[in-house]
């Protein structure tokens, strides 16, 4: 007789016996009647050809046999009882929700995701994109890692990369021509339109904010038709946008850092995307823009 084919629910049936010597509060524990836990240690008795218990003045006693089944019982139902929480654990482990900027998220995490589903195809991720100031206060709550812009110098976490914030507008827009600046930015809290703002105000050039958005997608597109000049990132600049510069009669801005933030309790799974995303991401301190 193999350990697979006893029953975890008879040997259940049969620790709660052995415990309190008694078929009547063995039940009662088990929630079950007496003559179904009767049924139980005789199907038990049945599969292992020999009895386990025998009556005594007190109640019921274990014979040698049952003595000797005790020991096992106990090993068996915690190895299936370490096992179940074992899985589950791992099923938990295997999802890592993931924050992240608009732009990196449409851009910069897409392939990287696709290579770490090559390698770890039973790990879901769940990532969400937007502004990211208020994501690394969350970290555990609601994610479980963030990739997030700061000021440049500033924030915690793993720095991952610097990136130059730039004026980007369509080809043919006429950035440099007096009168009000059209501009198309993010709501309040976003970076780009703190600088923005800051930059434009510092040397007294007229403008007004004439299109907001979450996305970088509708901003990009009102760019790209001429009605606005944006902000971007310089290494995620959208193919239909080009760089303005001081040239086109617009301040300089200032540079950000790339952080990476782990939730304090981060799970094995949430460990290696990490990584991932570190080695994906990360350049040569030599190759960042200062």
């Amino acid at each position: 007789m193999t350990a697979s084919s006893l029953d975890p629910d008879l040997l259940k049936a049969f620790l709660s016996v052995a415990e309190y010597r008694s078929f009547t509060r063995a039940a009662a524990t088990l929630n079950r009647t007496q003559s179904a836990v009767s049924v139980q240690i005789r199907r038990l008795e049945q599969r292992l050809g020999t009895k386990l218990f025998q009556r005594t003045r007190a109640g019921v006693a274990l014979t040698a046999a049952g003595d000797e089944l005790l020991v096992y019982a106990r090993r068996l139902l915690d190895l299936n009882a370490e096992a179940v929480d074992a899985l589950r654990t791992r099923k938990r482990d295997a999802v890592v929700r993931l924050g992240v900027m608009d732009d990196y998220g449409t851009i910069v995490i897409p392939p990287l995701l696709a290579s770490f589903a090559r390698s770890h195809p039973d790990i879901r991720v769940e990532i969400e994109t937007g502004l990211t100031a208020t994501m690394p206060a969350r970290l555990g709550e609601a994610y479980d890692l963030v990739i997030a812009m700061h000021p440049e110098g500033r924030g915690d976490g793993e720095l991952l990369r610097r990136e130059q914030a730039v004026w980007a507008a369509a080809n043919a827009y006429p950035a440099a021509a007096h009168g009000t600046l059209s501009v198309a930015l993010y709501p309040p809290g976003c970076l780009f339109r703190q600088w923005a703002a800051e930059a434009l105000d510092a040397v007294g050039r007229p403008w007004r904010l004439a299109f907001v958005s979450r996305t970088l997608a509708a901003v990009e597109a009102i760019a790209a038709q001429g009605l606005a000049v944006t902000v971007v990132k310089a290494g995620t600049l959208p193919p239909r946008l080009r760089i303005l510069s001081e040239g086109d009669g617009l301040p300089p801005l200032p540079a950000g850092d790339i952080h990476l933030h782990r939730s304090r309790n981060l799970s094995h799974a949430g460990g290696l995307l990490a990584d991932h995303l570190q080695v994906g991401i990360s350049e040569p301190a030599s190759h960042m823009l200062t």
